[in-house]
């Protein structure tokens, strides 16, 4: 059997060959491609990290608890020594007073001055926003993922089963237009004597293949592990989708040394315990074993 990773290393071989390059919001320029999907059997508590490079699947994961406590201000993932949405605060920063303070000086001035984080740490109504606290038009706020949870344990078979970010109204207000845009979730086995198996689809608008697809590809493995021990059901399927799928110019060499490298083996996921309710996991109930990959490939991240 094919190992599934290749799916991921056809989709950089394929932009590489007949991408189309395009000039792209931050100046960087990309090769692109237009729709790709890629399916990820987790039955077996596979945890789809990729191999061909060292991905830092903690970081990731840490990102996605982070969405779901819904905020939005990088202080407390800089406490956890994430540091991937600190470019878009710094730049702002940057830009708006002229002080050329450095990357590692405005993380320890997040962290340690919280008028300094209030004002200068916010990223706007983004991913954990929408999700836990959407906003309607008559000012009451709207949990998309209790939503789901809910719908799971007493409608399975629901096609509306999904949560989203595109909030039309807030995305101005947003550092960044939310990429990872759709998640919807279907439970098959319904009414055998075995648990059903929840399987889950992300539909993402714009993907950096270089940086951004490993670490997503993870995280959403880890939320929908997270889901599925919550409502008691057996792994399915993850499911990815993409809209503009791209790699960023300054990221070719990166996608060749990768198409050098054979795959080894996925590692496996075992969450060590049950919390109460979604918003009770932490990195420490993430037990990952067997990941050997190749070394990490470092590139720059386009802003």
């Amino acid at each position: 059997m094919r190992h599934p990773e290749y799916q991921y290393l056809d989709l950089l071989e394929t932009l590489l060959e007949r991408g189309d390059r395009r000039i792209d919001r931050t100046g960087v320029g990309t090769l692109s491609i237009f729709g790709a999907m890629m399916r990820f059997d987790l039955s077996d508590n596979t945890f789809p990290v990729y191999t061909t490079k060292r991905v830092y699947w903690k970081t990731a994961v840490k990102e996605m608890l982070w969405f779901l406590t819904g905020e939005t201000n990088i202080q407390s993932l800089l406490k956890n020594n994430v540091t991937i949405w600190t470019d878009w605060p710094l730049d702002k920063y940057r830009r708006m007073t002229g002080d050329e303070i450095s990357q590692k000086e405005f993380e320890k001035r997040i962290v340690e001055d919280d008028a300094f984080a209030k004002a200068w740490g916010d990223l706007g109504p983004v991913y954990g926003k929408q999700w836990r606290r959407w906003l309607d038009a008559d000012g009451r706020e709207h949990d998309q993922i209790a939503g789901v949870i809910e719908t799971l344990n007493n409608n399975p078979s629901s096609r509306r089963m999904l949560f989203h970010a595109w909030n039309v109204p807030e995305l101005s207000g947003m550092a960044l237009h939310p990429c990872h845009l759709v998640y919807q979730f279907h439970v098959g086995g319904l009414g055998r004597t075995e648990k059903p198996k929840l399987s889950m689809l992300c539909y993402v608008r714009s993907n950096d293949m270089g940086l951004g697809n490993p670490f997503n590809i993870c995280q959403q493995a880890a939320l929908l592990a997270m889901v599925a021990q919550q409502v008691d059901m057996d792994l399915g399927e993850l499911v990815w989708v993409g809209g503009d799928v791209h790699l960023y110019l300054n990221h070719e060499d990166l996608a060749r040394e990768q198409l050098a490298r054979a795959p080894r083996p996925f590692p496996k996921l075992h969450l060590k315990r049950k919390p109460d309710s979604i918003d009770g996991y932490t990195i420490d109930d993430f037990e990952v074993t067997g990941y050997d990959p190749h070394p990490p490939i470092t590139a720059p991240v386009a802003v």
